[in-house]
């Protein structure tokens, strides 16, 4: 079974069984989301009642809960040692870990960091740091997403999440393989068979356990981070097809983070389109007409 969604809400009154629902109506088998806003502090309380109605939905409708992921607040920036900021992000990741346990999810995408003009070896070792404090703590997998390589951002290379990971003591470290920050990374995403064996060659591999599907507004190593809806961008509908479609990845939960079209989610026509393995040219009209 094809393991694709999408990111959805987390809504106060719906919380997990809400993303749940969402993520049904179009047509995944997995899906993503922040547990609160990812600009800021405030969190809702949990319901273990929505939780346990979510996890029950869950295995009517045939989705594992060891799929389903977390996406960690933007606000946490573990490469700045400024002592304040980097304890809050400490602190910060140790609550949205516990909340995973609470909803029963063990994979958690973390961005890696900024270095905000300290530089790169520095903010690396300060990712480490923190991840050796952070880890031992929960039981909660963070995955390091790759990154776009816009500012100061860490991760925007194979290299840098390689010895994050090397400096890591414990095994719930991972990685999130993103195809539009790889693209404009500088990573070909057309020769995919080729980056899959620089991943093998460096043994990261193994460690990848997500990956967010989307296409890219700005060419090969543009270094800027803009997502597209899949096939109307740089990439390509092909070249994604293929990463989607991938024997050597089959296992491993795809989510989309392509835009919205007018106010409207496309991914229930996305997730069809990517199921069906033919482009429509046609599907932003198709998900504002829709509505």
């Amino acid at each position: 079974m094809l393991k694709i969604g999408s990111h959805v809400s987390f809504k106060k009154d719906t919380q997990l069984l809400g993303s749940l629902d969402e993520a049904l109506s179009y047509g995944s088998t997995t899906f993503m989301f922040y547990t609160g806003a990812p600009q800021n502090t405030n969190r809702i309380p949990l319901s273990k009642d929505l939780t346990i109605k979510a996890w029950n939905k869950m295995k009517e409708n045939n989705i594992n809960i060891k799929d389903v992921i977390v996406h960690a607040p933007y606000i946490i920036n573990l490469a700045n040692s400024e002592e304040n900021k980097y304890q809050f992000s400490i602190n910060f990741l140790k609550q949205e870990c516990k909340r995973c346990e609470e909803l029963g999810i063990e994979k958690l995408v973390l961005h890696p960091g900024s270095h905000v003009g300290l530089g790169e070896e520095l903010g690396l070792k300060n990712i480490i740091n923190a991840l050796n404090e952070i880890l031992p703590t929960t039981k909660t997998n963070i995955l390091l997403e790759t990154m776009a390589g816009k500012g100061t951002e860490l991760g925007k290379t194979l290299e840098q999440i390689k010895t994050i990971i090397n400096g890591v003591k414990y095994l719930n470290i991972g990685i999130c393989l993103d195809t539009c920050h790889l693209s404009d990374a500088g990573y070909d995403m057309s020769d995919f068979d080729a980056f899959l064996k620089k991943l093998e060659d460096m043994e990261l591999l193994n460690k990848v356990k997500c990956i967010h599907i989307n296409d890219s507004k700005n060419p090969l190593g543009a270094h800027k981070d803009r997502h597209e809806n899949i096939g109307f961008g740089y990439l390509g509908f092909d070249a994604l097809i293929k990463i989607i479609h991938h024997k050597k990845l089959e296992n491993i939960p795809k989510i989309l983070e392509t835009p919205y079209v007018d106010e409207h989610a496309p991914y229930k026509l996305e997730i069809e389109m990517i199921k069906n393995k033919e482009f429509d040219k046609d599907l932003k009209e198709k998900v504002i007409n829709e509505k």
